[in-house]
């Protein structure tokens, strides 16, 4: 069931049961906005939809956003984004041991993946990717560290991600690229925006 919640005067808040409705919801948004809505922010299991009060308000969003299909709509079609990784990454080895797979194997299904940036939160740029194998599900260290840099490829939980900027973390680094996917100078500056496939390649 998806629910439509105010979230101030110039706010409303879609929370779903189900978190893969969150892209189709923020697609269809997109390709087809309301009158008035001017900013859209996904996350986990919600879509923060910003609007206008002086060109609409609340009760007619949630009427437009409960009227929407979202099962047949997906991101419109671009490139898909290719991550270059050095797979070196200080817990391969523990993440191997973990899963019971060897290294290379680790590696092996981190790449077979299909990914798409369901959200970006904890950092600018920091996009969390969904479609990472059910056999790398893996809870963060128990001990975070206190700086890891830039282009770290890293999972935890049902996610992989690249560290955009050097910042303390605690997600498992299995690898790292030199891919810029966070740059201030870029136009947009987030290559992984929220609805972008990614590949990730040795």
């Amino acid at each position: 069931m998806t629910r439509v919640l105010p979230y101030g005067a110039r706010a409303a808040m879609v929370d779903f049961d189900d978190p893969s409705e969150v892209l189709g919801l923020h697609a269809s948004l997109v390709q087809d906005p309301p009158d008035g809505v001017v900013e859209l922010v996904p996350a986990a299991r919600t879509l923060l939809i910003r609007f206008d009060p002086g060109r609409t308000h609340h009760d007619r969003l949630a009427c437009d956003v409960l009227d929407r299909s979202t099962v047949d709509v997906t991101p419109r079609e671009a490139a898909e984004i290719v991550v270059p990784v050095r797979y070196d990454g200080p817990d391969l080895a523990d993440v191997a041991a973990a899963t019971g797979m060897s290294a290379e194997a680790v590696v092996r299904r981190h790449e077979d993946g299909t990914y798409v940036s369901a959200f970006c939160g904890f950092a600018p740029g920091f996009a969390y990717l969904t479609g990472l194998d059910p056999a790398l599900h893996l809870p963060r260290r128990t001990s975070p560290r206190t700086r890891v840099p830039a282009g770290s490829v890293a999972i935890a939980g049902e996610y992989t991600a690249v560290y955009p900027n050097a910042s303390p973390g605690g997600w498992q680094l299995i690898g790292r690229t030199t891919l810029p996917v966070w740059d201030v100078e870029r136009e947009p500056p987030n290559l992984l925006a929220p609805g972008t496939r990614i590949r990730f390649t040795s």
